[in-house]
């Protein structure tokens, strides 16, 4: 079983930032060059609350199509899916998962 206070020292030495959301009182944010997750304890140590979005403001913005345009949206606020930021996604994904 994985500590959750290792596994966010962990996080955070590896260069994410860790934040708390009013809206998600149990769970931990971790941010990496605008990529965002939600993480939540488990008795397996921290797991990733859905999948990883790109965050907008304060807010996670999920990927999802709109008008035949990839978008990251968030509620009314969009922003554009290009390539970069879905490579920069990939390897937060992957970089994190490795760390949990």
């Amino acid at each position: 079983m994985a500590d959750p206070a290792e596994q966010l020292q962990q996080i955070y030495l590896a260069g994410f930032e860790l934040k708390t959301f009013e809206r998600f009182p149990k769970c931990v944010g971790v941010v990496r060059n605008d990529c965002i997750a939600l993480l939540v304890p488990t008795p397996q140590g921290l797991q990733m609350l859905g999948t990883p979005g790109w965050q907008i403001g304060e807010v996670m913005g999920v990927l999802t199509e709109v008008g035949g345009r990839t978008v990251f949206q968030a509620k009314e606020e969009m922003v554009e899916a290009t390539p970069e930021r879905l490579e920069e996604l990939r390897r937060f994904r992957e970089d994190l998962g490795r760390l949990l």
